[in-house]
């Protein structure tokens, strides 16, 4: 299966995608989207969906992992993370793949152990679990593996591909009540 994390922000915006295949886990790209500040939240949230449609395009995920947002003490910074969520989000759903959410403790506890792990922390095991210690990934590069490797850890390899809510209560009929 092939994942793509994101790691939202209207000014970087990191994705990275692998491969899982059984227990091993392979690296396929990465990267950071560079956004200026000095360019309208619109025109910034116009280009985050471009970059992220075209990794999906060129790639084809099955699986698209983000983290969800954290809550911080400045209130436009949240709501402008949220904002860059829902623009990678969309993407994500033009083209039909199963979106998955992670808290920020949750990505560190499943890639290092630790829930309050430091983002160079999160680097060097990200480095480690791709197999290529010498790799330099940016943060916000490795963050978005990091949420991409989390979702390889969770997601259950018999886990069906359900693209919508009538595949869902197809194969999960037990769930549906009349």
């Amino acid at each position: 299966m092939i994942i793509i994390g994101v790691d939202p922000g209207t000014v970087r915006c990191g994705y990275g995608l692998i491969r899982k295949s059984g227990s091993t886990v392979q690296y396929i790209d990465s990267g950071v989207i560079n956004l200026s500040s000095a360019d309208s939240v619109p025109f910034r949230l116009g280009i985050i969906y471009t970059r992220i449609t075209e990794k999906i395009r060129e790639y084809k995920p099955e699986f698209f992992a983000l983290e969800t947002a954290f809550f911080g003490k400045n209130v436009q910074s949240a709501l402008k993370i949220g904002y860059a969520r829902g623009a990678a989000m969309l993407a994500a759903v033009h083209h039909d793949l199963i979106v998955a959410e992670y808290s920020p403790r949750e990505v560190k506890k499943a890639v290092t152990g630790n829930g309050g792990a430091t983002k160079e922390q999160v680097s060097y095991m990200v480095r480690t679990i791709l197999s290529d210690k010498e790799a330099e990934f940016r943060l916000d590069e490795s963050d978005a593996l990091a949420i991409a490797i989390c979702h390889s850890f969770r997601a259950k390899s018999d886990e069906p591909n359900v693209r919508n809510w009538k595949d869902f209560i197809k194969n999960n009929p037990h769930l549906v009540k009349e």
